[in-house]
């Protein structure tokens, strides 16, 4: 397939480079950026060095494509997506645009009218582990928030079997300096950052949006910054209707994830990693998920997934989304393990 990615020369559009000059079935026929028209790829992305001699392009130098990736700032692909749609069959698109299907919910949370409503329907949720069968026939694909993603991960199966109690569900997240992106500010600035556990946003946080649509709960998404340069950590703490088992909450999770080849449940009772961590998960497609059951009640649970929020939170999880699109090996260019030690 011939791909194009719009919005390439951010983070998340750095790491989609990666991911598909290494694919087998892929060749890159364009990468655009406006800010960096005429450079070189790898002038930007030195790590892509000897993979591409492409240059950027302009985002009105869009080339006929069998897939269009977009990864652009939040408002700016619902404005051009009828332009989009006539250069490419498929189109997955990384940013919020097309989320939310909700119009009301939309303007909640990002504060403005969205532009494309009619489009909202045509586009399909990208979790390939619950929404794997609608992306096969999809055309039109958006991919989840990467703190959305962690949650989401960790909760469905959760909801799925209905064991969700009614009390507000509180999710901690900690996140990386790259979830903050390319542009400069003074809050991701050396100086600003490092050293800190800072408190991004305690409540309101956008990916809540994504929570609510997909779990019929009353959750709770609170956000801290650490020093982390990748990864996300998240920490659900959910009750149940009932009283429920270790072994019970093993089989719901080995129900929905045991044939998924990028979810991993992670419980082990000794050594250093005995639940979650995105330091090891760094480069690589999985989302480790562990928990802790309050033996004494059976009616509470933290419940700790974490990824590597560009790629199983942005890139990778695309990439996976195309080659359920495209009917090949799911993990086809996907296969980074991950290092140890980092």
């Amino acid at each position: 397939m011939k791909v194009s990615v719009i919005g390439a020369s951010g983070y998340i559009g750095g790491e989609l480079l990666r991911l598909l000059l290494q694919h087998p079935n892929i060749e890159v026929i364009a990468a655009t950026s406006n800010q960096y028209k005429g450079d070189y790829i790898f002038n930007v992305h030195p790590n892509l060095r000897g993979y591409t001699s492409l240059k950027f392009s302009g985002h009105d130098e869009i080339l006929s494509s069998d897939v269009i990736f977009l990864c652009l700032p939040h408002g700016i692909a619902m404005s051009h997506i009828d332009s989009y749609s006539q250069k490419a069959k498929y189109i997955i698109d990384l940013s919020s645009d097309f989320r939310i299907k909700d119009i009301n919910q939309y303007y909640k949370w990002y504060k403005k009218k969205h532009e494309q409503p009619t489009w909202l329907p045509k586009f399909v949720s990208g979790i390939p582990e619950f929404y794997r069968e609608s992306i096969e026939k999809a055309n039109y694909i958006a991919i989840p928030g990467c703190m959305a993603n962690a949650s989401l991960m960790a909760l469905m199966p959760l909801e799925k079997e209905n064991v969700l109690g009614n009390h507000r569900i509180i999710i901690d997240a900690k996140t990386g300096s790259s979830g903050s992106g390319a542009t400069p500010n003074l809050s991701n600035l050396h100086a600003q950052r490092s050293g800190t556990v800072r408190l991004f946003k305690s409540m309101g946080h956008r990916h809540e949006a994504e929570l609510k649509q997909e779990i019929n709960k009353d959750v709770q998404l609170t956000v801290t910054s650490v020093e982390l340069v990748r990864g996300i950590q998240i920490s659900a703490h959910v009750t149940f209707n009932r009283e429920i088992q270790e072994k019970e909450l093993w089989s719901i999770y080995r129900k929905y994830y045991n044939d998924e080849p990028f979810i991993r449940i992670i419980k082990q009772k000794k050594g250093l990693y005995r639940y979650p961590e995105p330091k090891i998960l760094s480069g690589t497609n999985y989302c480790d998920i562990g928990f802790s059951l309050d033996q004494e009640t059976g009616k509470h649970a933290v419940i700790i997934s974490a990824i590597d929020n560009l790629v199983k939170g942005g890139a990778g999880n695309a990439v996976q989304v195309l080659n359920i699109v495209a009917g090949w090996d799911e993990t086809l260019g996907l296969n980074f393990i991950g290092l140890h030690p980092i």
